[in-house]
Order: structure tokens, then sequence, then C-alpha cells
């Protein structure tokens, strides 16, 4: 009776506050968005599975929130089975993953994904202005069939000994059996939610020229420009503006800019991502109406420097394909594997290496091996001399390193080619840069790799783990994942001799079009006996919308509708040798 009081006295304080609101649902269907909860694990709106998500928007501390999480636990189990997922959403800027971690264990409800909505994009696209409020989306066509209360126990000033009315409870049971909902909008109560405008407060108009200009300048002109990796311009406010829904939708589903790391694991040297005030900005800018607002447009006069024919100066090796390769306008490709020698009659060092595609419309990646030992093909190499994709980081090895050369080398070239509907040549090329002498440490890229998995069909979490046993000490530079199209997530760690387990990165959503490399912004000491540990899933399901067939049983193989699970451990070694033969260990 006394907590009852209690509560009744701190929802009548509260009351007064939150009042009530009923938001408007966005028009048409509920844009794609991609947010991690208190776990780390990146839940995409568009890949959930069921045919019904319950979105409810919460913040740590807040009476009604608090009150609402065994309701929603209680529904999200109750429903499971029906397919609806159900989850909570928090986009107070207050609030963390850890603190919203703490608040769940006290409410008992640990495994209740709380979404953590870092940017308060989704909670702007949706109108949210208060927690306390449920959004129901079909999975169907996207768009909003309820938007409420859970109940009506919930008041102004006090609480029900129970509810007398569960709204959305009967939504979902309507949904389901195919009825109209009859009550598709209730009166939401709880915390208002306070908007971070970015740059500024969240209500003052957002300066196109001063503020977003610079923005896409410094994060996006350099491939959304004429002749670059982007697929359509940034040439003038008229041309964004055009394409400003999809700004916002690649930004709230963590598309663009392309960089996959958990931000919770690691800092990274090449860390491409936006800016979490740059992200408010844009997307207040789009809710805004996307305005031209005064001053001169940046964007036309914006000059940006064709890219040097080899950035890194003449080469004193050019490894070039010997002919130019022809690529129809259709189908699917075999992998080319084409020899290439390098013509050095002597052994020697190279310490950079730059991959020059002859034609980015088709060539998907590159990849060259040494021929050594007399190897009549590709297949018993064990390194990735050099390797390039959309996203790869190319350049001068780490100080003090370099990759040998054996005399007369010669190169396995493979050759990855998509078609794009008309027929197309190529002749790409691969710079070697040789250093003066033998360098006093050899870089390597240690792959870590489980060749024997089995993905069953329609399986959407598949796990695969995989494990190195580094037997001399090492320094480890950078890590590289590789799957193909069925890819989800892969983890880095190390497990050292002490029995300390660390993540070195994580890539909770995997994509194949940007084979991206994670250069440590400080280089991690290894020691003789770790063991690094690989682990991640494939997702060969239909919501999967890359999967080329999810009926079919998927292992290893080299074509992109097969699988691979492979990630480098890009290393230096504590001397000039290589690692003696790898001592790999099976996932258990």
């Amino acid at each position: 009776m006394r907590s009852l009081l209690r509560l009744s006295l701190v929802l009548s304080v509260f009351g007064s506050l939150a009042g009530h609101a009923v938001s408007a649902a966005p028009s048409g269907e509920v844009s794609n968005f991609a947010l991690f909860d208190q776990r780390g694990r990146l839940h995409e709106l568009r890949r959930m599975e069921g045919s019904a998500v319950v979105l409810f928007f919460t913040a740590n501390g807040c009476p009604v929130a608090r009150q609402s999480a065994s309701k929603l636990n209680t529904l999200r189990d109750l429903y499971a089975s029906r397919g609806v997922s159900v989850l909570m959403v928090n986009s107070s800027s207050g609030d963390d993953r850890a603190s919203i971690t703490k608040e769940m264990k006290e409410l008992k409800t640990p495994y209740l994904p709380v979404l953590k909505d870092d940017t308060q994009g989704v909670a702007r696209h949706l109108g949210a202005t208060r927690t306390g409020e449920a959004v129901a989306i079909s999975t169907k066509d996207w768009t909003v069939f309820y938007r409420g209360a859970i109940d009506d126990q919930m008041v102004e000033g006090a609480q029900k000994p129970d509810a007398t009315e569960r709204y959305l409870e009967a939504a979902l049971n309507e949904f389901l059996a195919g009825k109209s909902v009859a009550k598709a909008k209730t009166v939401a109560r709880g915390c208002v939610i306070t908007f971070d405008g970015g740059e500024g407060p969240d209500d003052a108009p957002v300066s196109y020229a001063k503020h977003v200009a610079p923005i896409l300048e410094k994060n996006c002109v350099s491939c959304h420009s004429p002749g670059n990796i982007g697929s359509w311009a940034m040439s003038s406010h008229k041309k964004v503006k055009s394409m400003a829904s999809m700004i916002e939708e690649v930004i709230l589903s963590r598309r663009m800019p392309p960089w996959d790391a958990d931000p919770a694991y690691g800092k990274f040297a090449n860390d491409t991502s936006l800016k979490v005030s740059d992200a408010q900005t844009l997307l207040r800018w789009v809710k805004q109406g996307a305005p031209r607002g005064e001053g001169d447009d940046p964007l036309p006069t914006l000059k940006v420097p064709p890219a040097p024919e080899w950035p890194l100066g003449q080469p004193d090796i050019i490894l070039r394909l010997p002919v130019v390769q022809n690529i129809p306008a259709t189908g699917i490709l075999d992998y080319r594997h084409i020899e290439v020698r390098a013509g050095n009659p002597a052994e020697a060092w190279v310490g950079a290496v730059w991959v020059r595609p002859g034609n980015l419309k088709v060539v998907h990646h590159v990849i060259g091996r040494i021929k050594e030992n007399g190897q009549k093909d590709h297949t018993g190499s064990n390194e990735m001399f050099v390797g390039w994709a959309p996203g790869a980081i190319l350049g001068k090895y780490t100080a003090g390193s370099g990759k040998r050369l054996p005399p007369n080398a010669r190169f396995d070239i493979e050759m990855h080619y998509t078609t794009n509907g008309s027929p197309q040549t190529d002749q790409t090329e691969i710079g070697l840069y040789l250093l003066k002498e033998k360098p006093p440490l050899r870089y390597e890229s240690v792959p870590v790799m489980n060749g024997s998995f089995e993905i069953r069909p329609g399986d959407a979490m598949a796990e695969v783990q995989a494990m190195y046993g580094f037997k001399k000490g090492a320094t480890l530079h950078s890590v590289t994942p590789h799957m193909h199209l069925r890819g989800r997530t892969m983890k880095f760690e190390t497990l050292s001799p002490d029995g300390k387990r660390e993540v070195i990165a994580s890539i909770p959503r995997y994509d194949f079009n940007w084979q991206l490399t994670y250069a440590l912004a400080k280089p991690r000491p290894i020691v003789p006996g770790t063991w690094a540990v690989l682990s991640g899933s494939f997702d060969n399901s239909a919501r999967n919308p890359s999967n080329p067939d999810p009926k079919k049983t998927i292992r290893w193989g080299e074509q992109s509708f097969d699988e691979m699970f492979i990630g480098w451990y890009n290393v230096t070694w504590e001397n000039n040798e290589s690692a003696s033969a790898p001592s790999r260990k099976p996932a258990e």
C-alpha cells in the first residue's frame, strides 16, 4: 500500500510535467534503421523476422517506462511464437549502453532488447516525443498499425491497481487475425524526449551552407563526385535535396558512410563513421524539409581533384594482367586466376603496394598470391600477399617492415568480376614498392579460418568459429574480415596465456560490398601462446536481401553464392622470419 501511494505521488509530479500526447504516424512506410541493443547486437528493421515489430520508447529513470518493462517482457514471451518482435528504444541523449544494462538488470528484464537510438533519428522519424509510447509496425508493408499506450493503467497523477483496457494487446490480436485495428491511436503518457540538435538547439533552423554542406564535403563528396565510386554526385543543393529522404535512410540504417565496426570496441586509425552530432544535424535538416537557406551553395564550386595514377609514386615493379580481360554484359562469372611474373632476378622486400583496378564498374576484388615451391596454381598458397576491394587499405606497410618477394616471383592474380549490363574490359595493375634492404620486421597477413562449416537452409544466425595459436611474439596492426553474401557478423578477439580475453573489433553487420580493413589506432602486442579467436555468423534466411537462395545448404566455396569464413590478423613478427606452421584449433 505504501509503495502504491509513493508511486502515486511520483506520478502526480510526473503527470504535471508530462501531460499527454498522440503522435502522428509517419506518412507511408517506416524507413529502415539499424540500432545496437545494450548487449551490442545490431537490430535492423527490415531483417526482423515475423509479421510485426513493436517498438516502445523508454529512458532510464522514467517512471512509466520502468513500470512498463515487465509488461513488455510478458508481451514478448506471449507473442514470440506468433511472429511479433517486441523491443524497447532508448532515445535519451543522457543514457548509454552500460547504464541501460544496469537499469534492465534492476528491472529483472536483462534480456529484453533495448535499442540505443544514439542519433535520436528513429524517434524523430517516427514522430515520438515522449517515452511510454508503443509503435507497432507491419513487416508486410512497413507501415504503423498502432501507436500509443500499452494499456490504461497509467494516468496523470495516479495509477490504477490494474489495467481495464489493454490497447496494444488488442491491436496485436486484431492485426494477427487479419482484422482492422479498432483503436489505432491512443494517448501515450511518458517523459518528454529532449532532442539534441547537433550543432545547435533542436528547434533552430539548420543552415545548409554553414552546417550541412561542410559535413557532406568532409564525409561524402570524395566518393559522391563525378568519376568516383558513389552512385550519384553531390553536385548542388538541388541534387542533395532530391536525395534527402535517401540520406536519412542510409544514416538511420548505418549504410553510409561505409563503416561497420561497433564503436564500443576499439579505436581505429581509418574510422570513417559519421560523428553522432553530424548525423543529428543532417537528420534534423532533412526533417525540416532540407531547406536551401541563405549563403552561397559550396558544392557546385567544390573541386575534387582526380586521384593520381600512382598515389605513392611510380612503382618499382608493376604486375599488369598480360592480356585485356573481356567481361560480358550479364551473367555470373567464375573467378579468374591469371599468372603474372614480377621479373625480379633476386630476392627483394616490398615496403608498400598499390592496386589500380582497370575498371571500377566491374572489378569486385583483386587478390595476389605468390606461387612458391613449384606450385602450379593458387590452391597451395597460405598468405594473401595483396588484396583489394572497395574500402580496402592500401599503401605503405608499418615502418621497418615489409613482405618478402622471392627471386623470379610468380604471382597468381585472382580477379573477381561482376557484370553491369553492358560489355566491359579490364586490365588491372598492381604496383610494388621495394625497400633498399631487408627490413628488421616481417609483415604478414595471418589467416584465421574455418572451411568445414555447413549452413542450413533458412538459418538466420548460423554461428561459426575459428582459432589460431601464436607460437611467436608479434604486433597486431589491423584486422580484415571476409565472408560472402550471407555473412552477417564477425568478431576478432585475443585470448592471452593468462586467460584474459579481449575484443579487438566487432563487426555486427558484415557488408560484402565493402571489404574493409580495420586499422588499430594503437598497435597491440601479442605474446607467445596467445590465441586469436574468430567468431561470426551467417544469415541464410529470406530476410537477408543479398541471399541468392535461402533454400540451399551452404558450404565453403570460391563463388560469392558459396561462403567463406576468414579473418586476417595483420601482424609484424618480432624477428624477420615468418611464422612457423600455423597452429590452428577448430571450433568446438
